[in-house]
């Protein structure tokens, strides 16, 4: 986060361990999570008489409830993290869901991710630019 905030545009190692000799695709998956939270947090939050509510105060008044508003379902999910792989239940809650650690959600996230992904065909331009520089270089290594 530290470097994202001081402008850091690239962020290195994702899913490395061991010096960058290992690479571990549940980390991979839980690297990824971190980095999209910290691209979340870097857009800011948007501050307006709608995100602030400011004719929702006036309606609901000083000492009314905000939480039950149709404002706040509208906004909530806006601007607050929302995590495939951080579990934020209780831990009771957790342990009755079968208390999978991170680690281990993150494992098998990435094995349905390798087992289900289908990847977008690149368009035929960028298709027939690769092969080309692919059929250069062959032409120059052979």
């Amino acid at each position: 986060m530290a470097a994202a905030l001081a402008g850091a545009n690239m962020i290195y190692g994702l899913g490395m361990v061991e010096l960058g000799m290992t690479m571990d695709f549940g980390l991979l998956v839980a690297d990824n999570e971190f980095v999209r939270m910290i691209r979340r947090m870097l857009d800011g939050v948007p501050v307006n008489d709608e995100t602030l509510a400011v004719d929702v105060i006036r309606e609901v008044g000083i000492g009314g409830e905000f939480v039950t508003h149709q404002h706040t379902f509208d906004y909530f999910k806006q601007n607050q993290s929302q995590s495939q792989l951080i579990d934020r239940n209780t831990r009771g809650v957790w342990k009755d869901a079968g208390g999978k650690d991170m680690h281990t959600r993150c494992n098998e996230f990435a094995k349905e991710i390798l087992a289900t992904h289908q990847p977008d065909p690149l368009p035929d331009a960028v298709a027939s630019t690769l092969r080309e520089i692919v059929s250069e270089a062959e032409k120059e290594f052979s």
